[in-house]
């Protein structure tokens, strides 16, 4: 009885409600008060209760703290990584280390000492991903009797599983892997206009032109091919006259074996990565890393540098040097990139000079034959799927240009050119003095990475070349 005396009913709400929404009954500010302001809680004997503060902000990570926390979880994981799986682990923890210690403000006083922690972590990291790598040596497919071919093949599913197929495929010999960079061409592309395009080198050591028709046919699915096709090599790869080990080679393996029997190579999808509990050193758990003190650090130091002597990542620490060069790896996109310049002087020092005549990739040159045919059925698999193929004779120093040599690169240029305007397939020749200079090259018909780059500009120009546009975004 009591409430419904001190409360109004909900009747006098709903008419000051219809009125206040009418205009009628809206009181002058100075004049009238609402009926909110004649209830309160205090009129009712009920507490007021406090408005409810907003959350505090959450406090942000100090970087040097986090990059500490991270070396830790990579010191005691190396104590034990054994499998691909553990030193991947291993990896991962040294690699968050370096970023955090990247992380530190230049502002900060703890930058200098952090930037060369950077240094050193990255180096713990570049040793636990090596031994990473040495892990994972097997394909998880059946050879086919190419190491090179199983590494590139791995990757080109890999690189399907992440990314889809390329817009653009690049095939051929081992002149081909070094010798056209796709994200140079890629750049090169982007400022001619096409922009976002996705580009692969899938190009094999010693590959001919049969290895190339098993890889396009036989290999890849309809569901795998690009959208252009860049055949980069020279006459070599079309001499029917010598014996084609590479692709013999590939008909004998077990890969070959089981591709005929209908399975085809693949990588599992059903496999998840979980990261693992990352346990941090004795003592060094409770710390506030927010708050890491001059003595703590020292202390985190001391047993760290125990933690790595006690592994087996202690012997890797003291014998990794850092190159000069680069290491000559192939990269994500498939191409290998090799940094050093062709010195004839310093290279037949090193190498024998072998003339054209006693050259077995010149032997008894013809190029009628299994690799015509070769030829034949890729322009015509390339034609009935209206994939553009497009064939690029990549350069030689004049060096490698003896009388024998250059007799077959001239035959070459003249029957491709024939073939290309007789069958619809492209023919660019690149031999152009400006693409010889021995700075291209890493020895005397392969190009180094400067020329590889020099190579995609030059077709990047080349408005003649049916190139795709991008249609991923």
């Amino acid at each position: 009885m009591l409430s419904s005396l001190l409360l109004p009913s909900r009747y006098e709400i709903t008419l000051v409600a219809i009125l206040a929404l009418a205009g009628i009954c809206t009181p002058a500010p100075s004049t009238a008060m609402s009926l909110s302001d004649s209830i309160s809680p205090a009129s009712l004997g009920v507490p007021a209760v406090a408005a409810t503060p907003p959350p505090a902000a959450k406090p942000q990570p100090d970087p040097f703290a986090e990059g500490v926390r991270s070396a830790i979880r990579a010191a005691n994981l190396a104590q034990t990584a054994k499998s691909l799986q553990e030193w991947n682990d291993v990896a991962v923890a040294w690699l968050e280390a370096a970023a955090w210690m990247q992380a530190v403000p230049p502002a900060s006083p703890k930058r200098a000492f952090a930037q060369k922690k950077v240094v050193e972590y990255l180096r713990n990291f570049t040793i636990a991903q090596q031994k990473a790598a040495g892990k994972s040596s097997n394909v998880p497919f059946p050879t086919f009797n190419s190491e090179v071919l199983d590494e590139q093949l791995l990757l080109y599913l890999s690189y399907l599983a992440a990314i889809g197929p390329p817009d653009i495929l690049i095939v051929g010999s081992s002149r081909a892997l070094q010798g056209v960079d796709p994200r140079a061409l890629q750049q090169a592309l982007a400022q001619q206009g096409y922009p976002g395009l996705q580009i692969f080198n899938f190009a094999v050591n010693g590959a001919t032109a049969q290895v190339v028709d098993f890889q396009l046919r036989q290999l890849l699915t309809p569901q795998q091919l690009p959208r252009l096709i860049l055949w980069a090599d020279g006459a070599r790869a079309f001499n029917s006259g010598r014996q084609d080990r590479t692709y013999n080679a590939i008909l004998s393996s077990p890969g070959y074996q089981r591709l005929v029997r209908g399975n085809r190579p693949r990588l599992s999808l059903d496999e998840i990565w979980q990261r693992p509990q990352l346990d941090v050193a004795a003592g060094i758990t409770e710390t506030d890393f927010f708050d890491l003190t001059n003595k703590q650090f020292n202390e985190f130091e001391k047993q760290l540098d125990q933690k790595l002597e006690d592994s087996s990542f202690h012997a890797s620490l003291f014998n990794f040097q850092f190159l000069d060069e680069p290491v000559n790896t192939i990269d994500a996109n498939g191409f290998l990139s090799v940094s050093n310049r062709f010195n004839p002087a310093i290279y037949y020092r090193q190498n024998p000079r072998v003339s054209g005549l006693y050259d077995s990739d010149y032997t008894a040159f013809q190029f009628k034959g299994q690799q015509a045919a070769a030829l034949n059925d890729i322009v015509y698999f390339t034609n009935t799927r209206n994939i553009p193929l497009i064939f690029v004779n990549l350069p030689l120093t004049q060096d490698y240009l003896d009388p024998t040599r250059k007799s077959a690169e001239q035959q070459f240029v003249q029957n491709m050119q024939r073939q290309a305007n007789a069958k619809g397939f492209i023919f660019r020749n690149l031999s152009q003095k400006n693409l010889t200079q021995n700075n291209n090259f890493s020895d005397p018909s392969h190009l180094n990475l400067f020329g590889a780059a020099a190579v995609a500009k030059q077709l990047a120009q080349d408005a003649n070349i049916p190139w795709p546009r991008n249609i991923r975004n």
